[in-house]
């Protein structure tokens, strides 16, 4: 039997997933955490608020970060050790995001990865960056 051949990575390599953000999206979300905040669920509410009308909660556009971590960069067998993140636009139904990993720093020894992380909207308008830490032995 031959041996896997190890994946091999550097510095500055880059994956992307894009994903467009559905009212049924944000809804699953609500129902599985309980964060039910009017913001994100009622037009009515949400025409009243500094946005104008509803958003996704952030921490679903930050859960598409894990798409990219877990299936792509560096993929499968990644396990999140950490994760900053920076909300920096809304993300309104309808808006299409897209999730760049970019490698920063690989300790092949330590099997650690920086990943800087950024997720844009369909304007290429950042609406959230931050930087992963991700355990990955090949």
């Amino acid at each position: 039997m031959q041996a896997e051949t190890p994946d091999v990575f550097n510095v500055g390599d880059s994956a992307n997933f894009a994903k467009a953000i559905t009212a049924e999206d944000v809804e699953a979300y609500a129902g599985l955490t309980g964060d039910t905040n009017p913001i994100h669920l009622d037009d009515a509410y949400a025409v009243t608020t500094r946005f104008g009308r509803r958003i996704a909660h952030g921490m679903l556009t930050a859960g598409l970060i894990s798409t990219v971590i877990g299936t792509k960069l560096p993929g499968r067998g990644a396990i999140y050790a950490g994760q900053t993140l920076r909300f920096l636009k809304p993300v309104y139904l309808g808006d299409t995001i897209t999730v760049t990993a970019t490698l920063t720093g690989y300790d092949e020894v330590k099997g650690r990865m920086t990943i800087e992380t950024v997720c844009r909207n369909q304007q290429g308008e950042d609406v959230l960056a931050g930087e992963a830490d991700v355990l990955y032995r090949p």
